[in-house]
């Protein structure tokens, strides 16, 4: 029997980079998927997992929105019986310097970076309980979580607030089989990265075309970046019974990157 059988799986952010690569890692041990994205190519991404023999929904959710929210979870659950895990992916970011950083720009990260999350953790909580069996609630931070960079100060501040959401749930939660954990990504292959380093490789000197990122990979000990794929196996990890006992942690994905 696959890990997952007769689970559903609600990935927020799942139609592409490291979404969707949880989502192939979750199908392929056989959970029932929830792919859930402001953007319409969520539905070509489900329609490609469909073909492998999954059970996957396509959803246009924001995630700042708590109806639009709570429909998601409770559509995950009147279509497949529960929500077992929920992955709290969906992200964006902006790169500016201080003085050019608007309001605008503040509002929408922490809108959908940590309100989102905050929201897509209560409704998921709300089906959880409802069940009676527990469940898995993997919130993703960010290597900005733990050392904010030059030109971010909103999306640091709002993956900072990730690990305080993931903490205070997870001791508020901890009798009930819920576990609560975060994962802090560092540098991914995914069209985020193609942004950051297009932009601030302008802003930090004159790189060219992957030459910014090239040269913060050499800050590795690993010496290359990540990919969904790793992101994915530590997820799919801690949505698996062997992290019974784990809640409340957060887990950097960086290849050695930041070591705290």
């Amino acid at each position: 029997m696959k890990r997952f059988e007769g689970k559903t799986v609600v990935i927020t952010g799942g139609n592409k980079g490291i979404g969707l690569a949880m989502a192939e890692r979750f199908s392929a041990e056989g959970a029932r998927l929830v792919l859930a994205s402001v953007e319409a190519q969520v539905e070509a991404a489900a329609d490609a997992l469909k073909s492998t023999g999954a059970q996957v929904l396509a959803v246009l959710c924001d995630v700042t929105d708590p109806v639009a929210v709570r429909r998601l979870y409770e559509t995950a659950d009147a279509t497949f019986g529960s929500v077992d895990v929920s992955v709290q992916n969906a992200g964006i970011i902006t790169i500016a310097k201080v003085e050019d950083l608007t309001e605008q720009e503040w509002d929408a990260t922490l809108s959908v970076n940590t309100k989102g999350v905050f929201l897509c953790c209560q409704e998921a909580i709300r089906q959880m309980r409802k069940s009676g069996r527990g469940g898995r609630l993997i919130n993703m931070a960010s290597g900005q979580a733990r050392d904010g960079f030059i030109y971010t100060p909103h999306y640091a501040a709002s993956k900072f607030g990730v690990i305080g959401l993931t903490q205070s749930l997870a001791k508020e939660l901890a009798q009930e089989n819920i576990t609560v954990n975060a994962i802090c990504p560092g540098i991914i292959k995914t069209d985020m990265w193609d942004y950051n380093d297009r932009v601030w490789g302008r802003m930090l000197g004159d790189y060219g075309p992957s030459e910014l990122m090239a040269s913060w990979v050499q800050n590795i000990p690993m010496k290359r970046a990540g990919t969904g794929q790793d992101v994915a196996g530590l997820a799919a990890f801690l949505a698996s019974e062997d992290a019974d006992y784990i809640t409340g942690q957060t887990i950097n994905v960086d290849g050695g990157l930041i070591m705290s």
